[in-house]
């Protein structure tokens, strides 16, 4: 996919290159399924069919009904609407929310914004490997919580929690508190296990993190709890009437497409992209001889995402040093426009540390010369930069 070889593009945490394949099944999809899907002529039942189709490919691949599958713009969008959703369903009975120190803007924004309509908020920090603490997060949700969020895969450092322990032991404490799971950086890259994330009531995806376009994104909802969810929308009849507005038909049929190339070549892509997160990691500890370099991705992070700290060069001017040599990576998350870490912050790292951070994310396009070039940048910038 990645056809200039001088270009190394390792910042696929933040968007991912469209898959030739799914662009193309895309502009089929504009020219054939042009009908609008609620309409009930010939063309129209006929695009009606294609979103069937592609809600029955990511359904496969979370584990669930097609009918519990919802069509949205964007992975935010999907957060918005669960959170908020869920939150103000339930406020006739409770008002506390507990969520992750270090959830995506999508989530800790409107949470956020909730607090100021009256609901108490308590956020759980991670601790120092970014790791959460089931046990401490359980024992904040009472008979008053109507909401629990956290992210199954941190988009900063990679971070994998233990989703199944931690909705099992929200539910123990209370069985009407809504479990929301922020699956875009999971979804397509770790297994998702409906038995074991039984007790999950909602979890968003993304498109444009799998090679689908920008723009389009679903949102699970367990068919137990999707009457006691609050629409924000207001409108036509489509997804349920959940999400009114005519659907995007040819974007949904580039997500089932993705869904159904990244589930299958789940298992050798995996395989591949932990050879290359190998490859950095034992650059970085060689380079770690010529500058203080950390890790801030665990040892168990999901092999896509590594995030490591110079504690010696600002991270948007590595950024840039890098991109002169058309090695692109980041600082953090692209939602957050350059600003510090706040997963970063929240794990107690040092300052220093949080103000060198960069972060590198893989695909299964990457290869080794990818790293090799960004090791080669990194160890040239090292020279270069610690003298300006």
């Amino acid at each position: 996919m990645l056809l200039d070889p001088e270009l190394h593009y390792l910042d696929n945490a933040a968007t991912t290159m469209v898959d030739p394949e799914i662009a193309g099944a895309i502009h089929e999809a504009l020219l054939k399924d042009w009908a609008n899907p609620s309409s009930l002529y010939e063309p129209a039942v006929e695009t009606h069919e294609a979103l069937t189709t592609a809600r029955g490919q990511i359904a496969r691949t979370l584990g669930c009904q097609a009918k519990d599958l919802y069509f949205t713009s964007c992975g935010s969008e999907s957060n918005n609407l669960a959170v908020q959703g869920l939150a103000m369903a339930r406020k006739n009975w409770g008002s506390k929310i507990v969520v992750s120190g270090f959830e995506h803007p999508s989530v800790q924004r409107p949470i956020r914004a909730l607090k100021d309509r009256g609901f108490e908020v308590v956020e759980i920090l991670p601790e120092a490997d970014g790791h959460l603490d089931v046990a401490k997060l359980a024992a904040e949700v009472d008979k008053n919580t109507v909401l629990v969020s956290c992210m199954a895969v941190n988009n900063e450092t990679g971070t994998l929690q233990d989703i199944a322990a931690l909705s099992t032991a929200v539910k123990a404490k209370n069985s009407r508190c809504a479990v929301h799971v922020d699956a875009v950086q999971a979804w397509l890259r770790i297994p998702i296990d409906p038995k074991k994330w039984k007790n999950v009531d909602t979890l968003s995806v993304s498109g444009h993190k799998v090679h689908a376009p920008k723009g389009i994104g679903a949102l699970f909802i367990r068919d137990s709890v999707r009457q006691t969810l609050c629409p924000p929308y207001l409108g036509g009849h489509q997804e349920r009437g959940l999400r009114p507005g005519t659907e995007n038909t040819p974007y949904i049929v580039g997500l089932g497409l993705a869904a159904a190339k990244g589930a299958k070549n789940l298992s050798d892509r995996n395989a591949h992209i932990r050879a290359l997160n190998a490859q950095l990691r034992t650059g970085l500890e060689e380079l770690a001889q010529q500058a203080p370099i950390t890790l801030n991705s665990p040892a168990d992070a999901v092999p896509e995402v590594l995030n490591f700290s110079t504690n010696c060069v600002n991270s948007q001017t590595f950024i840039e040093y890098l991109s002169g040599r058309h090695i692109y990576i980041s600082g953090g998350s692209a939602c957050d426009k350059g600003e510090p870490s706040h997963t970063l912050m929240a794990m107690g790292a040092p300052d220093l540390a949080v103000r060198t951070a960069l972060r590198v994310s893989f695909c299964g396009d990457n290869t080794p010369e990818d790293v090799q070039a960004l090791l080669d940048g990194l160890k040239d910038g090292l020279k270069e930069l610690q003298h300006i």
